[in-house]
């Protein structure tokens, strides 16, 4: 009789266990299929319809694309980006990466700030859409990698539309409570109007001020400006970026001879290539 007792109570552990492990295992697999899938496709080109197109300058507009649900999410890395397909003005294709300033928290659309350069052959493409066309778009694109914590501080470097990246960077940690990562901005650009996105910087920094700092410069300030005058100098990045180490990095996105010349003030500065990240 003991025996069999003792054979039973194996079973009922046993039982017991199973249950808990199947339970478990629904739990998780649940979990994973509330997880929204992402609309993009690394390999081939998906069309996405434009729902608001919205001038903000004479060459600067915010376009915004519908996803194909509300609650559908673009499914786009932080810190990477998508290639977008157009046609130039001789009807030839163009394909040019950018990055969305809208992340997957926003759910059923994304949205594009453009700027258009006279000769610019998808700038060319952008003028000329008109809410209800559709654009070609494949991704995710890029290197950049990021985890929760991975750093201490994120120095930014940025030029004109190098700002894009950064911005969903930062508005990603920002917007994560359990995110401590600091962020520490440079902008840099020719005239007032030239600054994209400034008012969602600006209410960034007022939201939270312990977290992000931005410092603007201008190459032709107004009569009247409190930031940086000319190109970005070892002396602004020393001020208003973290310091080298080994828990910080500093990411770069502008021209091309910004991004050299921010190499070489980096350099100087004792920042190792490790410290550094290029989009």
């Amino acid at each position: 009789m003991d025996f069999l007792q003792g054979r039973s109570v194996e079973t009922m552990v046993a039982v017991a266990v199973a249950v808990v492990a199947v339970a478990v295992g629904g739990a998780l697999l649940l979990r994973r299929s509330k997880r929204p899938k992402g609309c993009l496709d690394p390999e081939n080109f998906k069309k996405f319809k434009l729902v608001e197109k919205t001038q903000i300058s004479h060459n600067v507009a915010k376009f915004r694309f519908a996803l194909p649900t509300p609650t559908s999410v673009l499914g786009l890395p932080i810190g990477q980006h998508i290639s977008c397909r157009g046609q130039d003005a001789t009807g030839e294709e163009v394909i040019k990466p950018y990055t969305p300033t809208t992340l997957d928290s926003d759910l059923g659309n994304f949205q594009l700030v453009i700027k258009m350069y006279p000769q610019g052959r998808m700038s060319h493409h952008f003028r000329e859409m008109k809410v209800g066309d559709y654009m070609s778009v494949k991704g995710p694109k890029g290197r950049f990698k990021y985890q929760v914590g991975q750093v201490r501080a994120f120095g930014m470097l940025a030029g004109g539309s190098g700002i894009t990246p950064m911005f969903q960077v930062a508005r990603a940690i920002l917007e994560n409570p359990n995110d401590k990562t600091k962020v520490h901005l440079v902008y840099a650009n020719v005239t007032p109007e030239d600054i994209l996105l400034k008012e969602e910087l600006d209410s960034l920094a007022e939201e939270y001020p312990d977290r992000f700092k931005i410092f603007y410069v201008l190459n032709q300030p107004p009569e009247v400006w409190n930031g940086g005058v000319g190109f970005v100098s070892q002396d602004m990045i020393k001020t208003h970026c973290p310091a080298p180490a080994e828990d910080i990095q500093i990411l770069r996105c502008g021209p091309p001879p910004m991004n050299k010349a921010m190499a070489a003030h980096l350099e100087e500065l004792g920042y190792t290539k490790e410290m550094q990240f290029q989009f």
